[in-house]
């Protein structure tokens, strides 16, 4: 048994891909929580019809894939399509629309909990999330995707942990250590939320690029019961 499996609880939460590796195996679902931008991305496009199909990033067979199933690539944020990993970009998305999601953290996670279950969760729809989840089972591994610094390693980011912790306030078990602390970050911001999250890093990250009404809609709590179930994959 690994150490890090958390398997003695019923709610786990782990980091990255790492935190899929050791939990997507031995838990009914999966939650892959990437609040800036992926998971808000896919909430605001499932919620007005759309169909995401997660794919990897940077993958040179992504356009030929989308071709292949008649539907529309996202890019990333900056480039110009008309939708991107800006969740503002997506938020009149007509009905029906099919669209390739390429994203460095929230898709690669996606694709990489295999044939677990896979659902996209934020702040948008941390209740519904939750409540999807059970349907599943009781063994629940909620995954914060966290950023990347410029070398590739692991960025654990505010609002990803932030939301985890909202996702994980609605789900009753016995929670892992780790889920404890997430819903702790989670009580401390909660009711200053939009504040906390456009001071973070990311949130300055993104306001200084010119991507603040992205960080506008993350913020916003509970205002969704849209699920994309399963993340369609590839």
């Amino acid at each position: 048994m690994s150490y890090f499996s958390q398997s003695n609880f019923e709610i786990r939460c782990e980091w990255g891909v790492r935190g899929v590796e050791q939990l997507a195996p031995i838990s009914d679902v999966v939650i892959i929580v990437d609040v800036l931008s992926f998971s808000t991305c896919v909430e605001i496009a499932t919620s007005r019809g759309a169909i995401v199909f997660p794919y990897s990033w940077r993958d040179d067979t992504a356009e030929e894939f989308a071709k292949s199933i008649g539907a529309e690539l996202a890019g990333g944020r900056g480039i110009h399509n008309p939708y991107s990993l800006s969740p503002a970009s997506l938020s009149q998305i007509p009905k029906g629309t099919r669209l390739v999601l390429p994203s460095p953290n929230g898709s690669t996670l996606s694709l990489a909990t295999r044939e677990t279950p896979t659902l996209a969760g934020c702040l948008r729809n941390s209740r519904a999330v939750a409540l999807a989840a059970v349907s599943y089972g009781q063994r629940i591994a909620v995954i914060p995707a966290g950023e990347k610094w410029q070398d590739g390693s692991l960025r654990p980011c505010w609002e990803d942990l932030v939301g985890a912790g909202a996702i994980i306030s609605h789900l009753h078990g016995c929670w892992s250590p780790e889920a404890e602390l997430a819903v702790s970050a989670y009580r401390h911001a909660e009711l200053n939320l939009k504040s906390l999250l456009n001071q973070c890093s990311s949130g300055q990250e993104l306001i200084g690029k010119g991507f603040a009404a992205d960080v506008d809609l993350a913020a916003e709590l509970n205002v969704s019961e849209a699920i994309l179930r399963s993340c369609t994959k590839a």
